[in-house]
C-alpha cells in the first residue's frame, strides 16, 4: 500500500510539471547592463526616445543579447554620460542578489574623454590636442583607477554570484590608413589611440583584481577602426551630430561587441 501511495504521488508530480502554464517558468537568470554611452545606442542613430538623455535603443549590444536570450530577465541600467559615480549612485542599485550576469562599461567620462576629443577636433594645434590627451591619461591613472576599484567592489557586493564582464573601449583610428591629410593629423590620432590603450590597461588590471572578466575591445575593433579601409564599426566625426561621433555604430555593436561577448556571456 505504501509503495502504491508513493507511485501515485510521483504521478501527481509529473502531471503538475507537465501542465505548468506557458510563460510561468522562472527566468533562467538575470542580466543587468551597466555603463555609459558606449553601452547604449549612441552612434547607432536609432533610439527608443530621442529626447531621453540616456539615449537607449534597440541595436545596442546588451539589447541584442537580451533579445536572443528571452528566457533571461533583463535590466538596462546604463545611461549616456555616466561616470563611475553615476554607476555607484544610480545603477548599482538595480543589481540584486539573484543577478547572474553583468556587463559593465565605464571610465571614459571620468577622464573627460569627450572634451578631449572635441578639443582635438576643434584645434589646429597638434601640441594642444596631445597635451589634452596626456592630461586625460594622467587622470586615468590618478583618479579613474581607484574609482574603478570602488565601483567593481560595489558591483560584487550587490551581485555576489554574478558573472561580471568589464567591457573595454576600442582604439579609434588606423594610423597611416586611408583618411589622407584631412581632419586630424596622425600625431593626434596616435595620441587618441594611446588614451584607449591607457584605459584598457587600467581596466584590465582592476578587473583582474576584482575577479572579473575583461573584454579588450582593441583587437576586436582594430580591423574596423576609422581610416582602416574596411567597414568601419565606429562613427567618424559628424559636424551636424557631434554627440553621435566616435561611438560604435550598428555594426560595431552587433559584429564587434556582441560577437566578442557571446562566448563570454554564454
Amino acid at each position: 500500500m505504501r509503495s502504491l501511495k508513493l507511485t501515485f504521488a510521483a504521478l501527481l508530480a509529473m502531471v503538475a510539471i507537465a501542465f505548468v502554464a506557458p510563460g510561468s517558468q522562472a527566468a533562467a537568470g538575470k542580466y543587468v547592463a551597466l555603463g555609459d554611452s558606449y553601452t547604449v545606442a549612441v552612434g547607432t542613430k536609432t533610439y527608443d526616445n530621442p529626447d531621453d538623455p540616456c539615449r537607449r535603443g534597440p541595436t545596442s549590444y546588451p539589447r541584442l543579447w537580451a533579445a536572443a536570450h528571452q528566457d533571461v530577465a533583463f535590466v538596462e541600467a546604463a545611461c549616456s554620460g555616466a561616470t563611475t559615480a553615476d554607476v555607484m549612485n544610480t545603477q548599482v542599485g538595480q543589481l540584486t542578489q539573484d543577478t547572474s550576469l553583468v556587463t559593465l562599461q565605464i571610465g571614459g567620462n571620468d577622464v573627460g574623454f569627450v572634451d578631449v576629443l572635441k578639443n582635438c577636433i576643434l584645434t589646429a594645434d597638434d601640441a594642444d590636442c596631445i597635451a589634452g590627451v596626456d592630461a586625460a591619461k594622467a587622470a586615468a591613472n590618478s583618479t579613474l583607477s581607484p574609482a574603478l576599484s570602488k565601483t567593481y567592489s560595489a558591483v560584487r557586493a550587490a551581485a555576489p554570484s554574478a558573472k561580471v564582464i568589464v567591457v573595454g573601449y576600442p582604439r579609434l583610428y588606423t594610423i597611416g590608413g586611408d583618411c589622407g591629410i584631412l581632419g586630424l593629423s596622425d600625431k593626434e590620432r596616435s595620441a587618441l589611440n594611446s588614451a584607449a590603450d591607457t584605459l584598457a590597461d587600467i581596466m584590465a588590471a582592476r578587473s583582474k583584481e576584482a575577479g572579473f572578466t575583461f573584454l579588450d575591445a582593441r583587437p576586436v575593433f582594430d580591423p574596423h577602426t576609422i581610416c582602416s579601409g574596411n567597414d568601419e564599426w565606429v562613427t567618424s566625426l559628424e559636424w551636424e551630430k557631434l554627440n553621435e561621433s566616435y561611438h560604435p555604430n550598428v555594426e560595431g555593436h552587433r559584429d564587434g561587441y556582441l560577437a566578442a561577448l557571446n562566448p563570454l556571456m554564454g
